[in-house]
């Protein structure tokens, strides 16, 4: 297992096709063909995460065997010392082998890497299985966030963080 960072156009292209792969697989369900759709065309475009990186976002790539299977990508905000955990797929068919557990783990060593001493996520609210696995990690919700991007869809989302104790 490898995590390497997305640089190059071409990687960036890769990831794209990656996204097509997993949305398709878990989001359809969730929020509807037409709206994975639109979000893929918006946000997970080779355009858009090139745009993305160009910006300050870091996109990775969990790799196994030299194959892409999973990806996430963070946003740090230096100036509030914290780093969104913008996203966190990885392949239906890879799920449950720890990866996912592999990149939380990746992104807050990240997060200290970077100064920022607040890490923090959103998850779809009706996305039941990454709310629990997020629970099991120990994020708990602290908000609620529903945001018109657009066409009549929105994102209706969870925030959530790790539980300080």
């Amino acid at each position: 297992m490898q995590i390497i960072e997305v640089k190059t156009l071409e990687e960036v292209q890769i990831l794209s096709n990656l996204a097509q792969e997993i949305w398709h697989q878990h989001f359809t369900s969730i929020i509807g063909q037409d709206q994975v759709s639109y979000m893929l065309k918006h946000y997970q475009s080779t355009e858009a995460i090139w745009k993305q990186i160009q910006t300050g976002a870091e996109y990775y790539f969990l790799k196994i065997s030299q194959i892409p299977v999973a990806y996430i990508c963070l946003i740090a905000d230096s100036n509030k010392n914290r780093m969104m955990l913008s996203k966190l797929y990885v392949k239906d068919s890879e799920r449950g082998k720890g990866l996912g557990k592999s990149l939380l783990q990746f992104s807050e060593t990240r997060a200290i890497q970077k100064n920022c001493n607040d890490l923090w996520l959103t998850v779809n609210r009706f996305n039941a299985d990454s709310i629990e696995w997020y629970s099991r990690q120990g994020f708990v919700v602290i908000d609620e966030v529903k945001k018109d991007i657009g066409q009549g869809y929105f994102m209706d989302d969870y925030m959530s963080r790790p539980e300080i104790s």
